[in-house]
């Protein structure tokens, strides 16, 4: 794919790049320099599931610079999702991004997937709380393009600033895994803790974890600052663990898991207390993720989260009708 656009002068303003390995480095170094970019968008992360999820990535230039990138899967022949094998996509844009040009950019991949044969475009937006300046243009433009929600996740986030202490439940937990001596500590034993993890799982969802433990070790050691694994151990047994996801502004929770006798003696209380307390205290955000099962909400583990101190963000899921595209839609909401 490459296209382009014409501005009012008549010359080439926009153009389309099908994202190819030679663009890596070019790639990465937008991501670390945006304003909404996560080192799920690195492509090392990105690409180590590509077998799953056929990339279909695009770079945005203007007048030959690069402005913006749109992370895409391809989840059908014209079907595209942006993005199906990560927790959010969108567009990845740069501090200098501003709304007159998210609009050009948008319409100009909409035209381009348009011609391609593309009939529907799934969105993710990054979530705000990942952002580390507001990078909201893009919902303007799900507006004016009539897209339809159809899906509003609730993450459970607990804030930095203004927090809402725990609920006693969460601090009697807490007491009961002092008294058991239970102790916190970063652990590499990821396959200690799969077991622990599958089997919860297994038993109370009948799923397994996304990751493979192989997948895992190697996320792990391609990005040691993002990706920790937490265990809450008495004496040498791990009684529970969460894996975290580390970002500027965010720390979340990947998987959580805990054994039967880490429920009995508060393992799980423990670990948070210190995650939020003392390793993630300076982060903008905690994120524990969201608790859906099916569909709904899973009563029992957003109010354990609740406990935290965590309250609801919305991360919503659009469908965008390309083909109901015509041509300068976005850039007509300018006056």
């Amino acid at each position: 794919m490459e296209t382009a656009s014409v501005n009012a002068a008549g010359v080439f303003a926009m153009t389309l790049e099908r994202y190819r390995d030679c663009h890596k480095e070019q790639w990465n170094r937008f991501v670390a320099g945006s304003k909404n970019g996560t080192f799920l968008f690195f492509r090392d992360y990105m690409d180590h599931h590509r077998d799953r999820f056929p990339d279909h990535s695009v770079l945005i230039y203007e007048d030959g610079a690069l402005v913006a990138l749109l992370p895409a899967t391809a989840t059908g022949t014209d079907v595209l999702a942006s993005h199906a094998g990560l927790t959010y996509g969108g567009f990845v844009i740069g501090a200098d991004m501003k709304t007159p040009r998210l609009l050009r950019v948008f319409d100009a991949v909409m035209g381009s997937f348009r011609d391609a044969g593309v009939r529907e475009l799934l969105y993710k937006p990054v979530p705000h709380i990942y952002h580390t300046i507001p990078a909201e243009e893009d919902r303007y433009a799900l507006l004016r393009l009539g897209a339809r929600r159809i899906r509003s996740g609730l993450l459970a986030v607990v804030p930095r600033g203004n927090r809402i202490p725990f609920q006693e439940r969460r601090r009697r937990g807490v007491r009961k895994a002092e008294r058991a001596g239970l102790r916190i500590a970063p652990s590499d034993d990821v396959e200690r803790y799969w077991e622990i993890l599958a089997a919860m799982l297994a038993r109370a969802y009948a799923t397994r974890p996304v990751h493979s433990v192989e997948e895992l070790r190697f996320l792990m050691r391609t990005f040691p600052e993002n990706i920790r694994l937490f265990g809450c151990f008495e004496m040498d047994a791990m009684l529970a663990g969460a894996i975290i996801y580390e970002s500027a502004a965010v720390a979340h929770v990947q998987y959580i898991a805990a054994t039967d006798r880490g429920k009995s003696v508060g393992a799980l209380d423990c670990l948070f207390d210190h995650l939020l307390n003392a390793v993630y205290a300076d982060k903008a955000y905690f994120d524990f993720g969201t608790s859906e099962e099916g569909g709904c909400i899973n009563q029992g583990l957003i109010e354990q989260k609740e406990g935290f101190g965590a309250r609801a963000v919305a991360q919503d899921q659009y469908v965008i009708d390309v083909q109901g595209w015509t041509p300068g839609l976005l850039a007509r909401s300018l006056v």
